[in-house]
This record gives structure tokens, sequence and C-alpha cells, in this order.
């Protein structure tokens, strides 16, 4: 079983399913000329469906089955046994011990265990033909499968809800976005750092005017990560990606709210970008130390890894500018960055406390306090201290999961779109691009074929919805 999991882990990983090992796993290289111009695939042609908006079907009852149950996933499913209106119904991962932890945390909570699949490397694939099924939560490592478990679920009928990034090359994004539309089911990338609570109240704030027109942002994701830790189950997934993919393999954390702030989209649109990375003082260094009493990192030991620091610059198509890093093997104190430029105010979270400035002044502490009562979003007032006793990186995955579930119970627009999840995870093979090309520009695909400039944001302020209950 262990021998089975590791070349299964090595095929996701690596060589991905139908992908060649090498470089150009993220970035295929036919998509691109040298002049970096992404050929427009369905150049003229209209969207056979918009999702954007959509309302699908109200599911009195979201009957989930969770795809990956490692630490993610097993936190992605803790969070959904407090809401009433989620019944979990499934679970799929082929390590024993994982699927015991999670039957033992349903018996804890007084709920029916769930039915397993397991034992075979596309036993997911059983899952998403359950007919008993409305939602697959999937949790696996970054990825092809993110993209291939996406697109088989929602031609099997299924919603689907995906780690980040959603996809991993330009081709799975147009794929997964042309699966949606095609059969009208939402494909939600489960960005958590939108549902912050200093995210939203300057998501609330931006969208009242309170900062003028916002015409730039700065986002990121740094956080030193020790990627050389021996993992429980030896899988060594992060490191092998740090070896064959040099640019910003984890976008989202910080630009999906800024996104959301810039109405990406929804009135604008991300145009094209520029990469650069360091090179790697650090990962590799550390790897070859290790390799030289342990016998485990010798293949790992390569002297290659992705850069310690890469920067990327992304503009809009209206003329504003993003600026986005990432960095999870320096020693730089945490950041997710989230600044905002507008032409009455600014924003900079990090370091914490978040500060918010009109004109050259920051708010006073008391100012401050009045702008969190003021713009306070709806979504914590009613259920914000709930979200913090459950937890989840501060509460702001069970504002997610909370969120998520309403929706589709309700029949509401996502907050995330599938739109979403393809313009901000393609940065990922976009920025390897640029970099393996001396950092030219690379044209960014609007996914959503022209649709952005009639799209509207989907309204935060629950005004509809709040029916899913909490379980104590």
């Amino acid at each position: 079983m262990e021998e089975s999991r590791r070349n299964f882990l090595k095929k996701v990983t690596i060589g991905g399913v139908g992908l060649s090992l090498g470089s150009n796993i993220y970035a295929e290289e036919s998509v691109f000329t040298s002049t970096g111009k992404a050929p427009r695939r369905k150049m003229g042609e209209k969207q056979s469906f918009n999702m954007c908006g959509y309302r699908a079907p109200k599911l009195e009852t979201v009957r989930v089955g969770f795809i990956g149950i490692g630490n993610r996933g097993y936190s992605n499913l803790n969070q959904m046994t407090f809401l009433e209106g989620a019944q979990i119904k499934a679970i799929c991962d082929i390590v024993q011990f994982r699927i015991d932890e999670v039957q033992q945390l349903l018996v804890k909570r007084k709920l029916p265990k769930a039915q397993v699949y397991t034992g075979s490397e596309e036993a997911w694939k059983g899952m998403c033909e359950n007919p008993d099924i409305d939602l697959i939560s999937i949790a696996v490592p970054r990825g092809p499968l993110h993209a291939q478990i996406s697109i088989y679920a929602m031609k099997c009928g299924k919603h689907v809800a995906v780690e980040v990034p959603g996809i991993s090359t330009v081709d799975e994004a147009w794929e997964v976005v042309e699966t949606s539309e095609r059969t009208k089911k939402h494909c939600y990338m489960m960005e958590n750092c939108c549902y912050d609570f200093f995210e939203l109240l300057t998501l609330n704030m931006a969208r009242q005017g309170f900062f003028g027109e916002v015409f730039h942002a700065d986002a990121g994701y740094l956080h030193h990560q020790t990627l050389y830790e021996k993992t429980r189950d030896l899988n060594m997934w992060r490191l092998e990606e740090s070896q064959h993919h040099n640019g910003n393999v984890y976008p989202t954390h910080g630009l999906g709210p800024v996104c959301q702030v810039m109405d990406i989209n929804r009135g604008d649109k991300l145009n094209h970008m520029v990469s650069m990375s360091s090179d790697d003082f650090i990962l590799g260094k550390k790897v070859a130390e290790l390799a030289q009493s342990d016998p485990f990192y010798k293949k790992y030991d390569t002297r290659s890894y992705r850069g310690n620091m890469n920067t990327s610059i992304i503009r809009t198509e209206k003329g504003k500018a993003i600026m986005l890093q990432h960095d999870t093997t320096t020693p730089r104190v945490y950041s997710r960055i989230h600044g905002l430029t507008g032409t009455k105010g600014s924003v900079l979270k990090y370091p914490s406390p978040g500060r918010i400035s009109l004109g050259d002044k920051w708010l006073s502490d008391e100012e401050m306090k009045k702008a969190e009562v003021q713009y306070m979003p709806e979504i914590e007032k009613r259920i914000g201290e709930m979200a913090k006793k459950v937890g989840g990186h501060g509460g702001m995955d069970f504002l997610m999961t909370w969120r998520l579930i309403d929706c589709l119970r309700n029949g509401l627009p996502m907050d995330i779109d599938v739109y979403d999840a393809a313009s901000w995870s393609v940065v990922t093979p976009l920025s390897q691009w640029s970099i393996a090309n001396g950092s030219k520009p690379i044209d960014i695909p609007d996914f959503t074929r022209g649709a952005w400039k009639s799209n509207r944001p989907v309204d935060i302020s629950l005004s509809e919805g709040n029916t899913t209950r909490v379980r104590k």
C-alpha cells in the first residue's frame, strides 16, 4: 500500500496524468509564442453560458464527498461538521490512517460514518459517479489532479469546491471553464484568504467608495516553510514541486482578495504580466546538507530549486497594477502583504494590525474601531463570533465553508466563480513562462471572453440566504 501511494504521488506531483516530466508541466510551451502572446483560445466565440452571477437550483441539504483527507482535507471536513445544511456523505483517500481519523471525528461529532472510497488510484471516480452526492470537495496535492477531478466531477453532475490553485496549466484552465459553462455546475475555488476579517472589511469599504478608485494593489504569500522536513506519510510533494517549477506556485492567497477589490472579471480583467525570480540560495543547500547524513534526501539533492523570491507585476485592462510576491523558503516574517492604494485612501495589513489611511495620515486607533463597526460586513455580524470559536486560520475557513454551503442551499451566485479560479491560478504557469524567457511580458487569457465588461460583483451584504444554521 505504501509503495502504491508513493508511486501515485509521483504520478500526481511530477508526471501528472497525460503530462510529460519536465519544466513544462505548468506552462505548455506550445501555448505561447516567443513574444509572449498567448493564443486566445475560443477567440471571437461567445461563452456557452455565463457562470458569473449564475444561480444554481437550490439544495435543501448539500451532500458532500471529500477527495483527499490529509491535513487540509481533514480541516475542510471538520468545518462542515458544524453546518446543519450539509451532510458528509463520503470520503476518499488511499491512506488508511487518514480514513480512520475522519471516521473517528464523525463519531465524536455524533454524525453518521461516511462511505469510503479507497484501494485504487482512481477510487475518486466512483465517488464522482455516486448519484447521492451534490458537491465534491477536492484537497489533493497541487498539480494536474485538481483540474482532472474537477472536470470529471462536473461532467458527473456535481458542483466542485477545489483547493488552491485550481489549475496548473493554461489548457486545464480553459477546460475547467468550458466544462463548468457546459454543465452549469459551479467550480468554486476555496480561497480562504478572501474571507479573512480584515480583507472582508476592506472589500466592503472599497465597494462603498471609502478609498476612491483603487488603482494599485500589493499582494503576496511570504511564509517560511520547512519544505524539506519529512511528513508523516513521507509525502514530499512540496519539495518535489520546488525542484521543477520556477515561478509563483501559490499565487491566490494574496491575489484573490485584491482581485475582488479591483472587480477583476466583473468590470475589469487581468491583461498581462511579467515575472522575475531570484536564484535559490537556501533550499538546495539545505537538502544537500541533509543528504550527507540521511539517504532519504539523496533523490532530492539536485542543486536545482525554485528561486527563493518571486515577484510578478500584473497590469489590468483598465491600466491598474498589482505587485504579487511569493516566498516560502527565506526567514522573512509571515505576510500576505494586502496593500491597496486608491485615489482617496490606502490599506496596509501587514505587519498586523492592518492600518487604513485617508490622504497621507493613518487612522488613529479610535478611528479604526469606528470604521470597523461602520463597515463591518454582514457575514461577520451574523456568524463572525461562531467562526472564531470553530477556528480554521482564525475563523476565515469557517466563514468560507458556511458561505459556500449557504449559496448552494439558497441558489445564490458564488463569491468566487470558475473565471476567478482560472484567472487567479493561471499566474502560476504564466510566471514560469515569463521567468524562463528573460522576464518577458505574457498575456493573461480572458476566460470570460469579454463578459467581464458587463459582469457585476457579487453582493456580500447577505440580503439573501443566511438560512444555514450552525450546530453548537
